[in-house]
């Protein structure tokens, strides 16, 4: 039943151009693949542009879909854009050109499985593969890695750009533009997310461990702008949002904030140098929590030292004898914070006077606890 609800809400999800706006073909001689348009009012022309690479990618699904790869000689990073659920690349060139100048990025863009001049038919495990052809083709033909990427995600290219995002760890950044928290919620307000629904952002958007910029308009009709508001609240590192006074769902790159916001994004994505990118990435690991029975420390100090409560104590003031602070001498305090192990504390002349100082009684040996360099956790002792 789940299977058969979610393949007709991708039904509802995907609306490729019909007939498609443009047509690929070999150049005679070098057999290099073109673009030739079939949009009203440029039939048959064709698109010239030594910067342009025009791809067919492979899929693990066994589809064969369209990349087209923009350089930008002084581009230092790369933007892999997934589109809208109603466009296709031969609608979105022109946009890539103007992206790509004005961002001064390299910009991978493709047409899903069942769009444009791809095969197959459109669904939520198809775009999956794309994106991950499409990375993999980055990876392989081009060099790009992904400390130097940038995923872009429009309406329902937010889905596999977060798929993706989820799955490298190193991401320089994400775009979140007119986004979706998972497809059923663009049609109704609910607050569980069901088996049979697509695109579930809502449960990927924490999996990004990059800096997320979300943008939205605050009148989209489509999705609403809460759906944008979610993810960047929910995001692990968000990006200052844009959100457009008035823009709606398919008209905000028509804003100027749109791109000047977008420029400072690219900008501070640059400036991140790997350090630290390093300390960030080790910042979010998951590392297991350590536990410790209990800590000795002195003021001031990073040493810590496992110890083990006593099982049977005579006196009934040692609740607290297991927590101990040291009395480190003078010279030791301003080491501590930088000594990588506690043997400061505990100097050999120290320990030597302790065990002179119980023999003759001044130390309380039953509750193993040294008047003579330590104090009691317990006020009463």
């Amino acid at each position: 039943m789940g299977c058969m609800l979610s393949h007709l809400a991708s039904k509802f999800a995907f609306f490729p151009p019909s007939p498609s706006t443009y047509q690929i073909t070999k150049r005679d001689g070098d057999g290099r693949l073109t673009v030739v348009s079939t949009a009203a009012g440029a039939v048959g022309s064709v698109v010239e542009d030594r910067l342009l690479d025009v791809l067919m990618i492979d899929t693990k699904c066994g589809n064969k879909i369209v990349g087209f790869y923009l350089r930008n000689p002084c581009a230092r990073l790369t933007l892999l854009y997934s589109h809208g659920n109603a466009a296709d690349l031969g609608q979105l060139y022109d946009l890539f050109l103007q992206l790509k100048r004005n961002l001064r990025v390299n910009l991978m863009g493709y047409d899903y499985s069942g769009y444009g001049a791809s095969t197959g038919k459109p669904s939520e495990s198809n775009t999956y593969a794309d994106i991950e052809a499409v990375y993999e083709c980055l990876e392989t033909e081009y060099g790009v890695s992904q400390e130097d990427l940038i995923l872009y995600g429009q309406s329902v290219g937010s889905g596999p750009t977060l798929h993706l995002a989820s799955k490298l760890p190193r991401l320089r950044g994400v775009v979140l533009h007119s986004a979706i928290l998972s497809g059923l919620r663009v049609l109704c307000h609910v607050k569980f997310t069901f088996c049979f629904d697509i695109y579930k952002n809502i449960n990927k958007i924490k999996k990004a461990k990059c800096p997320v910029l979300v943008i939205h308009g605050t009148d989209d009709d489509v999705v609403d702008w809460l759906h944008g508001n979610g993810l960047w609240k929910m995001s692990r590192e968000p990006y200052d949002p844009l959100w457009i006074k008035g823009g709606g769902h398919c008209n905000l790159e028509l804003y100027p904030n749109y791109i000047r916001h977008l420029c400072k994004f690219i900008q501070d994505m640059e400036n991140i140098t790997t350090k630290v990118r390093l300390k960030k990435i080790r910042q979010t690991r998951d590392l297991p929590k350590r536990s410790c029975c209990c800590a000795v420390s002195c003021d001031g100090c990073c040493c810590k030292v496992k110890c083990s409560r006593p099982p049977k104590c005579s006196r009934p003031s040692c609740a607290g004898c297991c927590s101990i602070r040291l009395k480190c001498p003078e010279s030791c305090k301003p080491r501590c914070p930088k000594c990588p192990t506690p043997m400061c504390c505990f100097s050999f002349s120290s320990i030597t006077s302790c065990l002179v100082q119980w023999r003759f009684g001044n130390c309380c040996s039953s509750c193993f606890q040294w008047r003579c360099c330590c104090e009691r956790g317990s006020s009463n002792g």
